[in-house]
């Protein structure tokens, strides 16, 4: 681990003139500041880099704007946005600010903020021959904690992240799990200088020379957690939504195996589906080891083609119905739903008992839609298929099941082998009518 200097400072460069498009920000800091030095870290407020580079457009609704900017909506509540912007970045309104620029105007981020902190850095080389590091700041509001602080949109030169995994602490203990944000540090040390209304776009740290390379470095898209680790990806509401919209059927599965536990939270949420007289129609039998599935399935193989050849099919279209069937055989984990009709009611009447065990199977059908879409947020494939359906006798003596148990078809769980191809668009409004 590097050795750490004992202190720095930090001021606000005073006297750069307010920025307009096309101006070289490398030369008007060195012009406010030429006493720059080797190792020395410029925290640069992303507002002026957006004047330069031109990022001020005419936009009468922000909220457009904001539209224009957006990849992806993580939260929303009331007209509050956070998103994901085309920089990567997470955060409020896409980071489109309408503060500092003229009525009727926007300014946009940098769309490339670690470029933008290169190009500062080597226009501070050429005209004072100085090598320093360059971190663009911008403001967020943070997850958890109340208030505003600057981080770290872009850099060039500069140590964006310490890794201190594998080292150890003062007592010996060994660090597992840290990573220091270093330029979202030096970001809010700057930004205790240069103020939010004080017309001091740019600060200076003296001290820290370790943190500056002389490479421009990875920049600060390094600091952006991948979706893969991120476990706070969505609002709670834009979560029920995702999972609900990317839910797929997946028919082919990695070897991975799946978590027992994953597939026990994802059937607590099926049995909170609603259910006719205040019942509980759902059983789920978790076939978890190879030699249940496997004795399922032959079983099941055997009775399908027993049925198939009694329809005078011929034994080669027999086989090729047989091999699209493997889905289940294929799947590292089984579910097979059940119903149980437990507290119906029985009228005596043809059309009310028929009606009433058609509630119970809707009642059925909304446990395994909260299923899938629980699995689906567990970033877990499956696919719903009905063959059990149509040997349920076999399915009941096979798994050891009460008599009263209607096996409701089999999901394959597992991991997805490949990315789903894209769900055609679907209008919603071809699917209502309103009276």
């Amino acid at each position: 681990m590097s050795e750490r200097a004992p202190g720095y400072w930090v001021w606000a460069i005073a006297g750069i003139p307010e920025v307009q498009q096309g101006d070289d920000l490398g030369k008007l800091i060195a012009a406010a500041e030429p006493r720059l030095a080797d190792g020395d870290v410029l925290l640069v407020t992303s507002k002026i880099v957006s004047k330069a580079e031109g990022r001020v457009v005419v936009a009468a609704d922000r909220e457009a704007a904001i539209d224009a900017e957006t990849v992806r909506i993580v939260a929303r509540r009331g007209p509050l946005r956070i998103v994901e912007n085309r920089q990567g970045l997470v955060m409020a309104a896409a980071g489109v600010d309408a503060s500092n620029t003229p009525s009727g105007t926007v300014l946009l981020l940098p769309e490339d903020p670690d470029a933008s902190a290169r190009a500062i850095r080597e226009g501070l080389r050429d005209a004072l021959g100085v090598d320093v590091g360059v971190v663009v700041t911008d403001t967020f509001g943070r997850p958890w904690r109340a208030g505003l602080t600057d981080v770290a949109i872009g850099a060039a030169g500069v140590r964006v992240l310490d890794d201190l995994r594998g080292a150890t602490d003062a007592h010996g203990n060994p660090l597992s799990a840290t990573v220091v944000a270093t330029a979202d540090e030096l970001a809010a040390a700057g930004d205790l200088v240069k103020g939010k209304a004080a017309g001091l776009p740019v600060a200076v740290v003296r001290g820290l020379a370790h943190v500056v390379s002389g490479e421009h470095g990875e920049g600060a898209r390094a600091m952006v957690r991948d979706a893969r680790d991120d476990m706070f990806r969505l609002g709670a509401s834009e979560a029920v939504r995702e999972a609900v919209t990317q839910r797929r059927t997946v028919r082919a599965f990695t070897d991975e195996p799946v978590d027992p536990g994953a597939v026990r939270r994802a059937v607590a949420a099926a049995v909170t589906a609603p259910a006719p007289h205040h019942t509980t129609p759902w059983r789920f039998v978790l076939l978890e080891s190879a030699e249940s599935r496997t004795r399922l399935l032959d079983a099941m193989r055997d009775a399908w083609i027993s049925d198939l050849r009694r329809d005078g099919k011929t034994e080669e279209s027999i086989a090729k119905r047989v091999r699209r069937g493997d889905v289940l055989r294929n799947a590292p984990y089984l579910v097979v739903p059940c119903l149980v009709m437990d507290g119906s009611h029985t009228y005596g009447d043809i059309r009310r008992d028929g009606a009433e065990r058609e509630m119970f199977v809707v009642a059925a059908g909304a446990g395994v839609q909260n299923f899938l879409v629980a699995l689906a947020g567990e970033r877990l494939g499956s696919a719903w298929v009905s063959s059990t359906m149509f040997c349920r006798d076999v399915v009941r003596e096979v798994l050891g099941l009460p008599e009263t148990w209607d096996p409701m078809g089999a999901v394959a769980v597992g991991h997805p082998a490949e990315q789903p191809r894209p769900r055609p668009e679907r209008e919603a409004g071809a699917f209502i009518e309103v009276r």
